[in-house]
């Protein structure tokens, strides 16, 4: 059986040294908002252009760029929205989730950071979007990623994953 490790962290998730971060991206590959702005902001302008050029990406799809300044190698696009700035559902969250990883095991990399997917821009409240990524990354089933980082940059954050965690290994 497959094993998983992993980690819930209070921080910038710019600042890792991981295989590849995940950005909940947009469709168009806009990096305005949110997460995207900060990888934008401290990577450079490079991985914007890199998400554009693959533009457009489906919700339930995934793209990888280049990290630019970053400490990670890549950066794994996944779109819980079309356009900048829309509200979305948990669906979306769970679609871009698996995207992200599956975008991961096809890399071959093995530690993986992902943000809460959907909370910002997309409004899904914290304990939907942390008990979907939660159930996807259950469900992933590829040897890699074998290590997942999930980062919050507030405490209500971190709280819904810890739970989602906590009631998914509740046989």
């Amino acid at each position: 059986m497959l094993r998983m490790v992993i980690h819930v962290a209070l921080g910038d998730i710019t600042q890792l040294t991981v295989d590849a971060i995940v950005n909940p991206a947009n469709s168009l590959g806009i990096m305005e908002n949110g997460v995207a702005r900060t990888i934008k902001v401290e990577g450079g302008d490079d991985i914007e252009g890199e998400a554009k050029a693959a533009a457009p990406v489906a919700v339930g799809a995934a793209v990888v760029t280049g990290a630019g300044a970053l400490w990670c190698k890549a950066i794994i696009h996944a779109p819980t929205m079309e356009e900048p700035g829309m509200r979305v559902g948990v669906e979306n969250v769970r679609r871009a989730t698996r995207a992200a990883l599956l975008a991961a095991g096809r890399n071959s990399y093995e530690t993986v950071a992902l943000p809460g997917m959907g909370t910002g821009t997309g409004q899904v409240p914290y304990d939907e979007a942390a008990r979907a990524m939660v159930d996807e990354l259950r469900a992933h089933k590829m040897p890699q990623p074998s290590t997942i980082w999930l980062i919050a940059t507030n405490h209500d954050m971190i709280y819904a994953f810890e739970d989602a965690l906590r009631l998914a290994s509740i046989p």
